[in-house]
């Protein structure tokens, strides 16, 4: 049988913290992070990661990894998730996966990145194009059509030029190649536990989240990190958290609306996050817990 690999996934604000370190504790496992911030030093107080004594209660992977200057992306992460994955069970421990970041927890169902090395040279020959004639060049190579390849997002199409130039094949060929592949952790049977709330449970909690943040020193937080390339670093700059309190700092943001803009753009992520569970996980298994108090 294959080892079983254990995820606990949820919207922001749900609690997955705290359910996290008790079901860790009390089966002695050690939890990997699969959320896209928390790899990153000194972004503590924005992204709710667990504490230094939350940690030292639970063996954590994949926390503060990264300074602001470098980059994560999902083929990074896989790699150095399955290290840790492998590390684990090779103690003889089990070990729970936690995080809400869809496209890194999808690493865990099914493959997220192809094999096709792209040279530096084509990567810089497609950035040189604007974005329609990346289009025209992407179907000159594509005769047989796009599949639903989204045109209008000027990324995916140089993403597939890009593959195409460097593979010699079609998207459809490349895609179907895709299919065939196994997902990285297809060793482990990936057993999911959603976590949910009720509306009004979860928009009161991300109020007192919000407040309890801005108490601590957000805004000192951040202004710390600018200091550290926090605005060079797209992802870490954009977070809900962040950006509103950068737009403060540039006076885009009125001080007394900066604890409403954040609790807003927190409600609207969970709107995304629960449609990307409602869809995304559809055929894994997966486990509802509703979470009250």
């Amino acid at each position: 049988m294959k080892p079983i690999l254990h995820v606990l996934t949820g919207c922001t604000a749900v609690g997955k913290t705290e359910r996290a370190l008790a079901w860790a504790e009390r089966r002695g496992a050690e939890i990997v992070s699969c959320d896209s911030l928390l790899f990153y030093r000194g972004m503590d107080l924005g992204t709710a990661k667990p504490t230094a004594a939350e940690q030292a209660r639970v063996p954590h992977h994949l926390i503060d990894i990264l300074d602001l200057t470098e980059r994560m992306d999902v083929t990074h992460y896989v790699t150095r998730a399955l290290a840790a994955v492998q590390e684990i069970t090779a103690r003889g421990r089990e070990v729970l996966v936690t995080g809400g970041s869809g496209f890194y927890l999808k690493s865990f169902l099914a493959p997220v990145a192809d094999d096709v090395a792209v040279p530096a040279a084509i990567r810089a020959e497609v950035t040189a194009l604007a974005p329609a004639e990346a289009v025209a060049r992407l179907q000159a190579l594509n005769p047989g059509g796009l599949g639903t390849l989204d045109v209008a997002n000027p990324r995916r199409v140089a993403r597939a030029l890009e593959r195409c130039l460097a593979s010699g094949r079609t998207v459809t060929e490349l895609a179907a190649d895709f299919a065939r592949q196994s997902g990285p952790f297809a060793d482990w049977t990936v057993e999911i536990t959603l976590l949910e709330r009720t509306a009004d449970d979860l928009n009161a909690r991300i109020e007192q989240r919000v407040a309890a943040m801005l108490r601590a020193g957000l805004v000192a937080e951040v202004r710390r990190l600018e200091a550290t390339g926090l605005r060079d670093n797209p992802s870490a700059a954009k977070a809900i958290g962040y950006r509103e309190v950068l737009d403060l700092f540039d006076g885009k943001l009125p001080g007394a609306d900066l604890a409403a803009t954040i609790v807003k753009n927190t409600r609207a992520l969970v709107k995304k996050q629960r449609t990307w569970f409602r869809t995304q996980l559809d055929g894994a298994q997966v486990t509802v817990e509703h979470l009250t108090g």
